[in-house]
């Protein structure tokens, strides 16, 4: 066999960059979780607090997606990432103050700046310009593969660090590994030589474009449920656990088990993107979770059910990352990827501050999750149907030049 001539040393820099910093920040980010009852509890907050700032770094993360995007899509990824990578460690870092709960804020407000350059949109869209059209939908996963190692590996790592050292020193301690991801920012400045030149565009142009793609908007829309499941989760399963009266390892596990079959899920969803129609993929995606969320609901709660639970919807988690980011490389090619996936993106992290907010507020009216638990079987199904009527075709500029799915 000949040797793949897409494998040089200069995408695995990239790739192994860019599956670290995800692992840095998508680690982290999947382990604040358990920080919500300790958290709570110790500066007699309601759950609401917390969770707003959680919801708050989900949203601003949003928000800052596009323009940090189309600033790397400029100037570099490295650069960004960088910065982005400084404002996360400082926002960890100002969780640990004390106050009466502004902190919090404060500190969800910095780590969504840090995750806005240092996220998936700006880090993905380095890898989608290093490798060819062919190989891009795996090469997506294979580096989104690193987020999920990062929350295998993080969750019982902060779950030991909470119950051995306290909540405070332990976001230190995580603050400290954050700041890692300025130096490995640097890898993402190896550029690979383009495979087939695109035809050229401005940025408005390409904005433009996607603006009036009706596949753009839907692939928009469907991914709101994306942030909306995982933030309702991450954020929210280890308080239902312990709420149910089980023991607190077993959220931990839970959430590891998650990390852990992600690894799984993410790459074989990036695969799956080269060799079916990645639209089709994420609608199966999409109401696979809405059965496990209906079978996690109707089933009597139990050790073993969150722990089946944990590993079902973990295969399912992280993969409509390398299918969207794909599906947006495929139809506008990869020139703008990080600015118009920041755009879907900013979808993502609505629903994201949604499903981590409004879950707070239902709990401390309520007292339950219920609503939210059925709430998230319906935005399931809505997504898969949403998903479906997208055309992966790439757009007329790009047809001639790219033939076919890529």
């Amino acid at each position: 066999m000949s040797r793949d001539p897409w494998i040089t040393r200069t995408v695995w820099i990239v790739l192994l960059s860019a599956g670290t910093i995800l692992s840095l920040t998508m680690g982290i980010r999947q382990s604040l979780g358990l920080f919500l009852a300790p958290i709570s509890a110790d500066l007699g907050l309601g759950r609401e607090t917390f969770a707003l700032s959680i919801g708050l770094t989900n949203l601003v993360w949003g928000l800052g997606a596009p323009i940090a995007g189309a600033v790397a899509d400029r100037f570099g990824a490295a650069r960004v990432a960088l910065i982005g990578g400084i404002f996360y460690a400082i926002g960890l870092l100002a969780m640990t103050a004390s106050g009466d709960g502004g902190q919090l804020i404060v500190g969800g407000l910095l780590l969504g700046l840090g995750l806005s350059g240092a996220g998936f949109s700006v880090i993905l869209g380095a890898v989608g310009r290093a490798v060819p059209a062919e190989r891009r939908s795996a090469a997506l996963g294979l580096a989104s593969v690193g987020g999920s190692i990062g929350q295998f590996l993080a969750l019982p790592i902060s779950h030991v660090l909470i119950a051995n050292i306290g909540w405070m020193i332990s976001l230190i301690v995580l603050a400290a590994a954050a700041a890692a991801i300025a130096p490995l920012a640097y890898g993402l400045s190896r550029k690979a030589a383009p495979t087939r030149a695109m035809p050229a565009i401005s940025l408005r142009a390409a904005f433009a474009e996607a603006c009036g793609h009706r596949g753009f908007w839907l692939l928009t829309a469907g991914f709101f449920v994306c942030g909306f499941h995982l933030a309702f989760v991450a954020v929210h399963l280890p308080a239902y656990v312990a709420d149910q009266g089980l023991p607190s390892w077993l959220a931990a596990s839970a959430l590891t088990l998650v990390g852990l079959f992600n690894i799984i899920g993410t790459y074989g969803c990036g695969v799956l993107g080269q060799r079916f129609p990645k639209k089709s993929v994420l609608s199966l995606l999409y109401l696979l979770r809405a059965l496990i969320f209906l079978v996690f609901i109707i089933v009597p709660l139990s050790e073993v059910s969150v722990l089946l639970f944990g590993a079902a919807i973990g295969l399912l988690w992280l993969g409509t990352v390398p299918l969207t980011s794909g599906l947006v490389a495929t139809i506008f090619g990869p020139t703008y990827m990080s600015m118009l996936f920041g755009i879907v993106f900013l979808s993502h992290q609505v629903g994201g501050f949604l499903g981590a907010w409004l879950a707070g507020v239902l709990f401390d009216a309520l007292g339950s999750y219920t609503i939210m638990w059925w709430l998230s079987v319906a935005l399931g199904l809505a997504s898969a149907a949403l998903h479906w009527p997208i055309s992966e075709r790439p757009v007329p500029r790009l047809a001639a030049e790219v033939p076919g799915r890529s």
